[in-house]
């Protein structure tokens, strides 16, 4: 059974979801949701004042006004969210635009550089220039692109070149960059800490691996094997979320639990995680596992119940509402949707089938399972294409991923003194290894989701009856337990 603080917090994370995704703000939604929460509050008022005897009832008022909240931080939030692109000059005037990079600019093909622009003025002929606002895509020429990786992630630059609007949002084509101001301080030293990061692992063939695997950092990745990886229904290994924080999280917790105790060592390692976000910059995903991991060391504390999926829930109200224009990202959905899918459906296939299959096999098997399941609609609306393949190649790549991941920080670290030498043959054996089985795997095609709908269907279907299983499963043991 769920506790009883588990069930308004996942009322308010469900009814968040539906009003961000689902419904478009409105005076008329606000004002039935706001008179859903007074009706809720008051009624609850009222069962205080009784004794206790009604819990449903109770619980059933909480409920409503979680929903009803909920509800109201999802409306708002997709209304903060949306990217309202505007210019004070029509489009075909605009000549150049300023504005300062939201994100660190990423190499794509030819040299380029690609980032996102927090626009501040625009200009047209004649050196006029305007106040702009809103949340731009700007591709770089590669004459600029080393000049703005220099500077990072903060830098207010001028550009001029030629702006589009397409099918997914506004696109500009610079044809020159100019830095107007230079990142504060912070962003610099951060800045210079990702550089001298690139810089040492530069030349090594496993090099670009272990920069998308500990920073995100992709610039350096082999194109073919990031295809191989998509091919073999692992792309999700490449982005970081969960399954890399955890990795820095058990290391963390290897180095200090002995020597800090349980409550300091997750304290210090809450540090080293936020940390470790600054560096590595805004992902979706990364950010979900931070903040989980920060909702985790206060479930230590005694602060919440440990309960992940209260601790999933609370995390996605905290960052619906902290950063709104994330939810609209699909490695968001995906890293929120992949873990509700583990601890929902998960779960109770590895219950279901505890102790006919080796333990060390069966819970990642039904961890990768659940998470499949609970993304394959998504996937399907998403790619156009689902892997299933992917669920048996996962099982293989995962755990030499986090070799991978710790030898990588293990050659960082030996690296500075000069010593790293004799871990670059181990490394490069296992970068060929996962190579092969990536290879390999990719070969196998995925299902076409020419239907989407249906393939959503079938998911929804196949997780009710697993967990219709696993019920009655429970109840049968709770009937014969007065037995045994």
């Amino acid at each position: 059974m769920l506790n009883f603080r588990l069930k308004p917090i996942l009322c308010a994370a469900l009814a968040a979801a539906a009003g961000f995704y689902c419904f478009n703000f409105s005076v008329a939604a606000l004002i039935a949701v706001l008179s859903v929460l007074l009706a809720s509050l008051c009624f609850f008022r009222v069962l205080s004042s009784l004794n206790e005897q009604s819990r449903l009832l109770r619980l059933t008022a909480v409920c409503s006004a979680a929903i009803a909240v909920g509800f109201l931080l999802g409306i708002c939030a997709a209304s903060a969210g949306r990217n309202n692109v505007k210019f004070a000059l029509a489009q075909e005037k605009i000549t150049a635009l300023e504005g300062v990079l939201l994100e660190d600019p990423r190499i794509i093909s030819e040299g380029r550089a690609m980032a996102t622009l927090s626009l501040r003025r625009c200009a047209g002929a004649g050196g006029l220039r305007v106040t702009a606002g809103g949340v731009i895509t700007v591709f770089f020429p590669e004459e600029s692109a080393l000049k703005l990786r220099e500077f990072g992630r903060g830098t207010t630059v001028f550009t001029e070149g030629r702006l589009r609007n397409t099918a997914t949002g506004w696109i500009y084509g610079a044809e020159s960059m100019h830095v107007v101001k230079t990142a504060s301080p912070l962003e610099r030293m951060r800045t210079g800490v990702r550089l001298n990061l690139i810089k040492r692992f530069d030349g090594k063939p496993w090099g670009g691996l272990a920069l998308a695997l500990l920073l995100g950092i992709k610039d350096n990745l082999d194109t073919n094997l990031a295809a191989m990886y998509r091919n073999a229904g692992c792309s999700y290994i490449l982005a970081l979320s969960g399954m890399h924080l955890a990795v820095l999280a058990a290391l963390i917790a290897f180095l200090l639990r002995k020597p800090l105790g349980l409550k300091m060592s997750a304290i210090v390692g809450a540090l080293i995680i936020c940390l470790y976000c600054l560096i590595v910059g805004p992902m979706p995903s990364l950010n979900r596992a931070a903040l989980m991991y920060l909702l985790g060391v206060l479930a230590v504390l005694g602060a919440l119940p440990r309960e992940p999926m209260s601790i999933l829930a609370l995390s996605f109200l905290i960052q619906i509402v902290v950063s709104p224009a994330s939810g609209n990202s699909i490695s968001f959905i995906l890293s929120y949707t992949a873990l509700a899918g583990i601890l929902v459906i998960g779960q109770p296939l590895y219950s279901l089938f505890a102790g006919k299959a080796p333990d060390f096999l069966l819970q990642p098997l039904s961890a990768s399972c659940g998470a499949f399941l609970a993304t394959a609609g998504i996937t399907g609306f998403s790619f156009g294409i689902i892997v299933p393949m992917g669920i048996i190649t996962g099982l293989a790549l995962v755990p030499l991923t986090t070799v991978f991941m710790i030898g990588s920080m293990i050659w960082l670290a030996l690296d500075f003194i000069h010593i790293s030498g004799f871990l670059n043959l181990p490394m490069s054996l296992l970068y060929q290894l996962m190579e092969k089985i990536v290879s390999l795997a990719g070969g196998i095609p995925g299902i076409s989701s020419g239907k989407p709908f249906i393939i959503l269907l079938l998911s929804l279907v196949l997780s009710l009856l697993v967990v219709i299983f696993e019920y009655k499963r429970r109840a049968a043991l709770l009937r014969l337990e007065p037995f045994s």
